[in-house]
């Protein structure tokens, strides 16, 4: 007699995302990271300044810092001399004093003498000896960077939840932090499941096959902000699975690839609905209706199909923005739009995430069967037809969520 028990009801795939998202919180734990390793993490505390920047006033070109006045008048014909008195290199504290009649020559970047309230650029001078012919004029104030001119001191440079991009980065070190706090990065523990599955570098004996899941789940969780730990292959049975979950009980996520079908060695649900709530199990999804969702304490509990094309799949729509939002990411996925290259049959009643390859503004068909991974290699992203869209026709344009 068969131990299969078919999904008693189906979640629709928009009250399925609403359901992960509702149930997802923003991570709260801090940490202090260095700022080198900053990059891509979260602002946890407001940055204030706490110097100027510049601290000094500067020459913003090579060239020769003067008294303003002295240049009027200047032309490539009829040139404005004055006597150079030394020579400025950055981070070097001047010596000497500009007067009237003389000047300093100035590389970009160093401090401004005394008494110079504009610097000429090299391009515009010619020089003998120590006489500098000048065949422009300048204003008070050209090719200098004043002090603060950039960042003042006490203001409010970089807010609390933003991302630390490189600009933001230099931003930090301009100011001398060597470290910043952060949002700690969610943890997740990865279990590939299933006694058929064994890891690469094995021999693989007829009936089984190598484990693709956790190395898929890991790369985009990683990329994602993750912290991403994978265990050893899991197998089928209630026990081994009920040790998982309480493994997991320090970390945000617990993620099975496997297990969450309606087999008799399907077991997670029940596991789940056990030890926690089971939020739901099977969603009116193409690929990917087996899929589970609950809470174990503290922890998120997904479970993924087992096939490498339906799990990467609802990772990409279902688990990752979870993942994004606690950690306190940018949501917005990358979009464009393309045409379709032919015809897509539907299927009406569940919603369809469909892999697309895109080439100069053309979508063509990816997707081949839920287990072949090498569909998903070749695509760039998907597009989604609602569930109550059976047919697409060629030429039609068409939204592309990029991977």
């Amino acid at each position: 007699m068969s131990a299969m028990r078919p999904f008693k009801e189906l979640m629709d795939f928009e009250t399925a995302k609403k359901t992960i998202m509702e149930n997802t919180r923003e991570i709260s734990v801090t940490e202090k990271v260095p700022v080198r390793e900053a990059e891509g993490r979260v602002l946890a505390a407001t940055v204030k300044a706490p110097l100027d920047v510049p601290g000094f006033r500067r020459a913003a070109m090579d060239g020769y810092a003067v008294v303003a006045e002295d240049t009027f008048g200047a032309a490539r014909t009829d040139p404005k001399h004055l006597a150079m008195k030394g020579k400025i290199f950055a981070g070097k504290k001047p010596e000497d004093k500009v007067v009237s009649g003389s000047c300093i020559q100035i590389a970009t970047g160093a401090p401004m003498p005394e008494g110079a309230d504009a610097v000429v650029m090299v391009e515009e001078t010619s020089v003998e000896g120590d006489d500098v012919s000048i065949y422009k004029p300048v204003y008070p104030g050209a090719n200098v960077s004043e002090q603060d001119s950039d960042i003042q001191k006490g203001t409010e440079v970089l807010y609390a939840g933003v991302l630390l991009t490189p600009p933001r980065i230099g931003v930090l070190a301009a100011l001398g932090f060597e470290s910043v706090e952060v949002y700690s990065r969610p943890k997740v523990m990865v279990f590939p499941t299933g006694d058929e599955v064994v890891p690469p570098g094995t021999k693989l004996q007829y009936g089984k096959v190598y484990d693709i899941n956790s190395y898929t789940l890991t790369s985009l969780l990683q990329a994602s902000g993750a912290e991403v730990k994978v265990m050893e292959i899991t197998g089928d049975s209630r026990e081994e699975l009920k040790g998982s979950i309480e493994r997991a009980s320090e970390y945000d996520y617990a993620v099975f690839s496997g297990g969450s079908s309606v087999g008799e060695r399907d077991l997670i649900f029940e596991v789940v609905a056990e030890l926690g709530t089971l939020l739901f199990h099977g969603i009116a999804l193409k690929p990917g209706k087996p899929t589970i969702c609950g809470i174990v304490g503290n922890t998120m509990v997904f479970g993924m199909p087992g096939y490498p094309t339906s799990c990467l799949t609802n990772a990409y729509v279902l688990l990752l923005p979870s993942v994004r939002k606690m950690a306190r990411l940018p949501m917005e996925p990358r979009t464009g739009k393309a045409v379709l290259s032919t015809n897509i049959t539907s299927t009406i009643g569940r919603h369809q995430i469909y892999t697309v390859r895109v080439e100069d503004g053309v979508a063509y068909p990816a997707f081949k069967e839920s287990g072949a991974i090498t569909s998903m290699s070749f695509a760039s992203g998907y597009i989604e037809i609602s569930a109550n869209t059976e047919y697409l026709e060629e030429g039609a344009e068409v939204v592309i969520y990029y991977f």
